[in-house]
């Protein structure tokens, strides 16, 4: 369960009505679309909107019926000044869908909606309102329901961009410069930042010491764990910091809604600390508060969006190394005949993966990179302890981030693939990652754009659903793994 850190959408309806055209249509039309919309509570506004008075009653009427999100519905041809203005005055993300014929005869049940669509559209271009259009906006009323349902996970994770506030702790870590990303893009997004010291977080997390909610926590670590799956002695240190972050969470908001973290976590953290924080992180994101690794702001904000469109939780990976092709030869050919070599990768990261999934055979374990850096060598692992190591469950899976460039430009890219079931025979949360024509990616937007080497990851095929939140977030560049037949435009057409 994500919890309270991700909207819930609250949809209205409001029908539009050109004056010229019966209102009757609309009224009847819309609901009709009621009647066929099987998800949660869909608020009929009772105004049809006919004039700019009518639309501010309209509008005042969902927002008093609690509504975050809206549909217009151009009943018929539609008023191109009022319909538009709903989306203006009305604070949440808007929708606007139009009714096909078919439900009455062509002279008195005609509605000429299809043509109102293009002037809504060019209304709100002229006035620099954004709409969310779906690919084809015109239907019956169960096709136009369809729209709607597939609108919610978009209008959930516009409210929550809108309403998210992105708390740091401490620098990027040194050479990491990937992670070293403009906060412009985040304010254009309308995202708060509030950033703070390593030094910060330590002094809060020893302000926690003795709490005595630790135990609890303890106890609910141990069960999610199992017997033999966890470090007893780490504990007490590891629930003391999870209620560092979620205090500083609650303590933190402010005027925002929802809360992401992008922590530095290395190399100070464990010699502080006294452990790694991955575990922690992992706990956090599955109760829907993103901790991203590195202080990697674009990637806690890329995890809260599939959370948000998704409803489940995610991660953050390393876009790490190659499967080899002996492992491919003797695990994946012959059992994954869609996929090439080329098409597969290891996606890796310390261990903050959520256990729910990752293989049952998860665990607390050390981080070896740094047992390696951080210890006396050949010393049993300490402060490098509090990894969740194991691999990754096999799943369908949506590869995807927004990012700000060097040029305060927002852009992104999504790739739908899964996780193969196949062995790792490696360390930290890893998983066997296969995505279609994913070598082409690879050069063409990965390195072609300059994305940096983590990526998000939704537990399912959510590409239509983030395309749609990025255009909607104003992203113009939104990148994906291209089919062979469509050659990107810096692909060598002689290879």
């Amino acid at each position: 369960m994500l919890g309270s850190n991700i909207p819930v959408v609250k949809l209205g309806i409001i029908a539009v009505s050109r004056d010229c055209f019966p209102i009757a249509l609309s009224n009847q039309r819309r609901k009709n679309i009621v009647q066929a919309y099987r998800g949660e509570d869909l608020y009929e506004c009772p105004v049809t909107v006919e004039n700019e008075l009518d639309m501010l009653k309209a509008v005042e009427d969902v927002k008093a019926a609690g509504c975050n999100a809206l549909v217009v519905f151009l009943g018929n041809f539609g008023p191109e000044t009022p319909e538009t203005l709903i989306a203006e005055k009305f604070e949440g993300p808007c929708m606007f869908v139009a009714a096909a014929e078919g439900d009455g005869d062509l002279i008195d049940g005609r509605g000429d909606a299809y043509c109102g669509m293009l002037n809504c559209s060019y209304n709100l271009g002229m006035r620099h309102l954004k709409g969310y259009i779906p690919e084809y906006p015109v239907g019956t009323a169960q096709d136009v329901a369809d729209m709607i349902a597939d609108f919610v996970p978009i209008a959930r994770a516009v409210i929550g961009v809108q309403n998210l506030k992105l708390i740091t702790f401490g620098p990027r870590p040194q050479d990491f410069f990937a992670c070293n990303a403009p906060i412009k893009g985040l304010y254009e997004l309308g995202v708060e930042i509030e950033e703070n010291s390593e030094l910060d977080l330590l002094v809060s997390y020893k302000a926690h010491a003795g709490d005595p909610r630790i135990p609890a926590i303890c106890a609910d670590m141990a069960k999610e764990m199992g017997e033999g799956k966890y470090y007893a002695d780490l504990n007490e240190r590891m629930a003391q910091f999870e209620l560092t972050l979620l205090d500083w969470a609650e303590q933190h908001k402010g005027a925002r809604k929802y809360v992401a973290f992008a922590d530095k976590c290395w190399p100070a953290f464990p010699s502080q600390f006294g452990f790694e924080p991955c575990y922690v992180n992992s706990r956090l994101v599955s109760r829907g508060i993103p901790v991203a690794c590195e202080v990697d702001i674009y990637g806690a904000l890329s995890e809260y969006i599939g959370m948000c469109v998704s409803g489940d939780t995610v991660t953050l990976l390393d876009i790490n190394n190659s499967v080899p092709k002996s492992m491919f030869d003797e695990k994946i050919q012959g059992r994954y005949n869609a996929y090439t070599l080329t098409d597969t990768f290891m996606g890796f990261h310390c261990g903050n993966t959520p256990a729910c999934k990752m293989c049952a055979d998860r665990a607390v374990k050390y981080q070896l990179i740094q047992h390696r850096v951080l210890e006396p060598a050949g010393s049993e692992p300490d402060i490098s302890r509090g990894t969740l190591e194991g691999d990754i469950a096999p799943s369908d899976i949506t590869f995807y981030r927004l990012q700000c460039d060097s040029q305060g430009v927002l852009r992104a890219y999504i790739a739908q693939g899964e996780v193969l079931d196949v062995p790792t025979g490696s360390f930290g949360g890893i998983g066997v990652f296969a995505i279609p024509e994913m070598g082409r990616f690879y050069r063409h937007v990965l390195i072609q754009k300059g994305y940096p080497h983590h990526g998000a990851v939704a537990f399912s095929h959510v590409g239509k659903y983030l395309f749609e939140v990025f255009k909607f977030l104003g992203v113009g560049d939104i990148a994906y793994n291209q089919p062979k037949n469509l050659p990107y435009p810096t692909e060598n057409p002689f290879c």
